[in-house]
């Protein structure tokens, strides 16, 4: 089984999270940082082709009553751009509340402010990846 990539999209910062080679566990990866949002494909289909990457999870940032909002909109457009670009399937995960999950574990642990923002966007791609994993484990 090849590696899922985990990708909790944001406009300048996108964190990464990678599974392992069995799809088991989720780990972080990297913080990757863009100046424009239109360079987050190309920099995610780099690492897909460098990690041997099988599978793409994307966040989708769903609002409390499921509706899409704008980021939602900005995660849509980032698949259709990497689907273009890479041949392995790219999906979308519901990725509410992650961000508020890393936070409150931070806290919990006395991190400062600095080093949560630090953080954050991994963590938040650690846990969706790791979501979508155990999901597809019971499937």
């Amino acid at each position: 089984m090849k590696r899922v990539l985990g990708v909790d999209p944001g406009e300048r910062r996108v964190g990464l999270a990678l599974s392992d080679p069995l799809g088991l566990t989720a780990q972080p990866l990297e913080l990757l940082t863009v100046a424009k949002p239109e360079e987050t494909a190309p920099a995610l289909a780099r690492i897909v082709a460098e990690r041997e990457v099988g599978e793409v999870v994307i966040g989708l940032p769903r609002n409390m009553d499921y509706s899409l909002g704008p980021a939602a909109q900005r995660s849509l457009a980032l698949v259709e751009q990497l689907k273009a670009l890479v041949s392995v399937p790219v999906k979308t995960w519901d990725e509410r509340l992650t961000t508020r999950l890393a936070d409150q574990s931070f806290r919990e642990r006395g991190l400062t402010r600095k080093q949560r923002d630090q953080r954050r966007d991994v963590t938040a791609a650690q846990l969706l990846l790791q979501s979508y994993l155990d999901a597809q484990k019971r499937a």
